[in-house]
């Protein structure tokens, strides 16, 4: 997975379930021109996937304000997609989310970005941001028991759209409206002098 960060992302045009439950087929590279927060799920109907998909949903005008649209996949179907959309958070469902669901039925995209999980049939936690350009720009994987933070995908994309605009680049734990760094020598020395306990 790791392998991808600087390339293409790789594309696909598969079914998904839209924002206004529509079934379509959605095309990555149609996002062309925006960023994207590219992330993948175990399974529909179960225990973390909720908590996480919810949180991203909860986040969405977040990522939106920034020009990035978010995409979930997993390997079900574009039907189960659908009845977890129908399903009342309170029974275990989504509710009406406001980004699309990607079915992953034949595991191709899982494949493709290095999360799936062969020896269960599913894919890991993987998030993957990727630029206006189509390009990889940061990969993370997670195990099934382990959810994301929402803050920190919206920290790096805050980070790399920094980065884009001055030039400059992101140290540890950097946030808006902190000091970053100059790309040389004497700006890391700068930095490290000016911030060092």
């Amino acid at each position: 997975m790791c392998n991808l960060v600087t390339k293409e992302a790789p594309d696909f045009t598969a079914q998904a379930v839209m924002p206004n439950n529509t079934m379509e087929d959605l095309a990555l590279s149609s996002y062309r021109g925006k960023y994207v927060c590219l992330f993948f799920y175990p399974l529909d109907f179960t225990f973390v996937c909720p908590s996480e998909i919810l949180a991203f949903n909860s986040a969405l005008e977040d990522f939106k304000s920034r020009n990035c649209e978010v995409i979930g996949v997993s390997v079900d179907s574009q039907f189960t997609h659908f009845a977890w959309k129908q399903t009342p958070v309170e029974k275990g469902g989504i509710g009406d989310i406001q980004f699309p669901l990607v079915a992953d039925l034949n595991k191709k995209i899982s494949l493709s970005y290095g999360v799936l999980l062969e020896e269960m049939g599913v894919s890991l936690r993987g998030l993957f941001l990727i630029d206006r350009e189509g390009i990889i720009r940061h990969a993370l994987v997670n195990d099934l028991p382990l959810g994301r933070s929402v803050d920190e995908a919206l920290r790096i994309l805050d980070a790399l759209r920094f980065h884009e605009e001055h030039g400059d680049v992101c140290p540890a734990n950097w946030k808006p409206g902190e000091d970053a760094m100059k790309p040389t020598a004497e700006g890391v020395a700068e930095y490290l002098a000016k911030h060092a306990k």
